[in-house]
């Protein structure tokens, strides 16, 4: 049962995002855009690529453990849209 706790660590609240992908878009072929939300600081942004998904989503995560240690984060956060 340890064994499986290194595994696979807890699915945290401060780690979720919703991703709404727009119609068009089409995975298979690297063509990949919608919209991106972190639930627990609601901020939201567009995106257009995946790289650009995925900076959202490391920026955030950086403003939960820069949070979480009182640091201060080291990027704006993205508006809300």
């Amino acid at each position: 049962m340890a064994q499986q706790k290194a595994r696979n660590p807890p699915l945290l609240p401060t780690h979720t995002f919703v991703v709404q992908l727009r119609s068009d878009t089409q995975v298979e072929a690297g063509q990949i855009a919608g919209r991106v939300e972190h639930l627990i600081s609601r901020h939201a942004m567009m995106f257009e690529s995946l790289d650009t998904l995925l900076a959202f989503i490391a920026r955030m995560l950086q403003e939960v453990r820069t949070t979480s240690t009182g640091q201060e984060p080291p990027h704006p956060l993205a508006p809300h849209e």
